[in-house]
């Protein structure tokens, strides 16, 4: 029985790969796949489905897949908490609060926080008991506090680099993330041992 996979493409994606590579999976399709967007492996164990991340979670949610390879970020700006089988340990990175050197993170007033992750800024500022306004902003949300968009950022760093390249300092460091298995419930009942073998697997290599 075919697995349907839905993976993230882009960070992360290359990670993915070598894991499988370690299973002994001929993932040479994947390596080759040029503009495909559905890749069905040799052995007709796996089929995987290139996508960006929210919608890996759209493509679970309405049974397209079995399983999704996607980013806790992702899982936590939709707020989807169930059915996470492994941690991949890879495309590890972390949510941050950065601005200009001239930011004061506990002063008085309204602040405008320009984010890709309006659920998870919005939640963090609410613990910190701070109203905020928040701008979803889809592309280089660093540009936000430099052109006077907003007061500072919620966003993912793995190495701080843009950041300092961009004299933006961290404020604080939010929650870690890194790269997760998470099936449909439907599958699990329908293919458990298919996908439970995989779990076993990937867990070997991890």
């Amino acid at each position: 029985m075919t697995l349907k996979i839905a993976l993230t493409k882009g960070r992360g994606e290359k990670q993915v790969v070598g894991l499988l590579k370690k299973l002994n999976i001929d993932v040479s399709p994947l390596e080759n796949k040029q503009r495909k967007l559905i890749i069905p492996l040799a052995d007709g164990q796996y089929e995987f489905i290139l996508a960006k991340g929210p919608d890996v979670v759209t493509y679970l949610s309405n049974g397209i897949v079995d399983l999704g390879i996607v980013g806790s970020d992702i899982l936590m700006e939709q707020n989807v908490s169930g059915y996470q089988l492994l941690d991949l340990n890879v495309g590890k990175c972390q949510f941050i609060l950065a601005s200009t050197t001239d930011f004061n993170p506990t002063s008085a007033g309204r602040k405008v926080i320009g984010t890709k992750y309006p659920r998870v800024a919005q939640e963090y500022f609410a613990r910190l008991g701070q109203d905020v306004e928040i701008i979803k902003i889809e592309g280089s949300v660093e540009l936000a506090p430099l052109v006077g968009l907003a007061d500072a950022i919620i966003d993912i760093t793995e190495t701080g680099t843009t950041l300092r390249e961009n004299n933006l300092q961290i404020y604080d460091w939010l929650a870690k993330i890194s790269t997760r298995l998470v099936v449909n419930p439907l599958a699990l009942k329908q293919k458990k041992n298919e996908i439970f073998q995989l779990v076993d697997q990937l867990a070997q290599v991890i």
